[in-house]
């Protein structure tokens, strides 16, 4: 079985580059990598397009990014808990895209399943469809909604394994183990990480095999 380096937090940081793409897990913080946020706004990266569930808290999580004007667009299912998201998008200086969040999941999920896209009723009379494909099924309309890759995913797990395995506890489940899917790059930030056979198999919920870097927190 592989071992996968263990860096550091700057190492990763690194690995990021200007005008990227990149996903970042959690759920209004919780369950995001906020070690590798921090190297990330020393390394000063600038104009990303940020993919998440939220923009984090007022200069916490991916709200130190957003605070650091790092990001150039952000992809997010909602921004409320971050009011300078809010103001940075009515200045025009961060482009934003709302998506209900089961849809952003779906979209996400599908590009690490290699499929064409997501086919869903949420938003279909709204804004949401404005630009975008309809398709008509059995009778019924729906919004084609292309899938979601980035260059890097940025996620967080409980426990992980040498090999990269990963075990998510509670709502960090929400969107770190189905980013670890479609990204060309995945690092992942560990609570604590053990040797490969300290853990049994199957309460692994993310094989390492989509993991290519960890960095102990």
């Amino acid at each position: 079985m592989q071992l996968k380096p263990i860096i550091s937090s700057q190492q990763a940081a690194a690995k990021l580059a200007n005008n990227q793409t990149i996903m970042i897990g959690g759920f209004m913080t919780v369950g995001t990598p906020e070690k590798i946020i921090a190297a990330i706004a020393d390394a000063r990266v600038h104009d990303l397009t940020i993919i998440c569930n939220d923009t984090g808290l007022p200069n916490k999580g991916i709200g130190v990014l957003i605070h650091n004007q790092q990001a150039k667009k952000i992809i997010a299912s909602h921004i409320g808990l971050n009011p300078e998201t809010g103001t940075q998008m009515n200045q025009h200086t961060l482009e934003v895209t709302l998506v209900p969040q089961g849809t952003l999941v779906e979209q996400i999920r599908s590009a690490g399943a290699g499929l064409g896209g997501v086919l869903t009723k949420t938003g279909l009379g709204t804004l949401v469809e404005e630009g975008k494909d309809i398709i008509c099924r059995n009778g019924q309309n729906y919004i084609i909604e292309d899938p979601l890759f980035a260059d890097v995913a940025l996620i967080k797990a409980s426990i992980v394994d040498k090999a990269g395995n990963c075990i998510f506890k509670k709502t960090t489940k929400n969107f770190n183990p189905v980013m670890a899917t479609a990204a060309t790059t995945v690092i992942v930030q560990a609570e604590s990480i053990v040797e490969i056979g300290e853990v049994e198999a199957d309460q692994f919920m993310l094989p390492g095999t989509f993991v290519d870097f960890i960095v102990e927190e």
